[in-house]
């Protein structure tokens, strides 16, 4: 943490984009012997189901009205994939690669990229540059939570990703993680930077089913009531959700987000992204949260809610 420079508060104001849940399709050719244990319930899904609401066109259309927007860096996450292919790992990558430069991308990955054994470790080789320290590379699984520091802000990427059993969907955050996450929301702290972690399970009880949750929802917020921070970013619950946690002084916003590769017609809402302005300083932070997505099938991007987080957070404090 000692590479962590005190920054001045005359910054202006950062631009967060975040997007989750992409779910990159359609599925690559299959050979039989790659279908084996989870991948075969999955692969049946993505026929049934996926496959008629998540697409490569609405994925396009989100990107494109992001990127209209210059966001000073893209956090994503998880859950770029659908069975962990190999090819699919690939084709993410290259989907990256579009995105942007690693620098201004921050990834960290989810339960559809951990969805068998070994994929996890194929993952951090392939997309290593988007989710790891500046300064460590190669990444493996063991480099969670990592820290990058753009302008003001500290953006710490933990993984909650493992390979599960079948109809199984779970997260896992232990206490290593934790401890090392405690001590980077420490460090950053000391410099005054606006701290965002990003983790693709929601660490809030009752957001996903029990096949979804994470285990160690306890531990993720004992380490925020102990240390704080200023934000949390999740994905998996395929909606747009803001929960709250306890921080070290004031509640900590929780924000989820659609799919971004939901189409019109599903379960779920269509595709969306949030779009998050930070501006101000320590005790005097300044947050705008605008959810932009799909209103129809032929609709255009709009703008569907906004809201000013921290006026927000008040008022929750005042309440409680």
């Amino acid at each position: 943490m000692e590479r962590l420079h005190r920054l001045s508060y005359n910054i202006a104001m950062f631009r967060l984009a975040h997007l989750s849940d992409i779910h990159l399709g359609p599925l690559p050719d299959i050979e039989y012997h790659q279908l084996v244990s989870k991948r075969v319930l999955g692969y049946v899904n993505w026929q049934r189901n996926r496959s008629r609401f998540l697409h490569d066109s609405v994925i396009e259309a989100i990107v494109t009205d992001m990127k209209a927007g210059q966001p000073d860096h893209v956090a994503v996450t998880g859950d770029l994939v659908n069975l962990a292919l190999d090819r699919e790992i690939e084709l993410a990558r290259l989907w990256l690669e579009t995105l942007g430069e690693p620098h201004d991308i921050s990834v960290v990955p989810g339960n559809h990229d951990a969805y068998v054994p070994g994929a996890l470790d194929r993952v951090c080789r392939a997309w290593g540059p988007w989710m790891g320290n500046d300064v460590e590379i190669p990444v493996d699984r063991h480099s969670f939570p990592y820290v990058r520091v753009r302008r003001n802000v500290a953006l710490i990427g933990v993984t909650s990703a493992r390979a599960t059993a079948p109809f199984m969907a779970n997260g896992f955050f232990r206490s290593g993680q934790a401890h090392r996450l405690a001590e980077i929301l420490e460090a950053t702290s000391r410099q005054a930077l606006f701290r965002i972690v990003m983790i693709h399970h929601p660490p809030v009880r009752d957001a996903v089913s029990q096949a979804k949750r994470l285990f160690g929802i306890d531990n993720f917020q004992r380490v925020i009531r102990r240390h704080g921070a200023e934000l949390v970013l999740h994905g998996h619950s395929h909606l747009p959700s803001l929960h709250w946690i306890d921080g070290k002084r004031d509640p900590v916003p929780v924000v989820g987000v659609a799919a971004a590769g939901q189409s019109p017609g599903g379960r779920k809402p269509a595709a969306q992204y949030n779009l998050i302005e930070i501006d101000g300083e320590p005790e005097r932070w300044r947050v705008k949260l605008s959810r932009r997505g799909l209103t129809g099938p032929a609709a255009p991007i709009a703008e569907l809610e906004t809201v000013d987080l921290y006026a927000t957070a008040a008022l929750e404090s005042a309440a409680g």
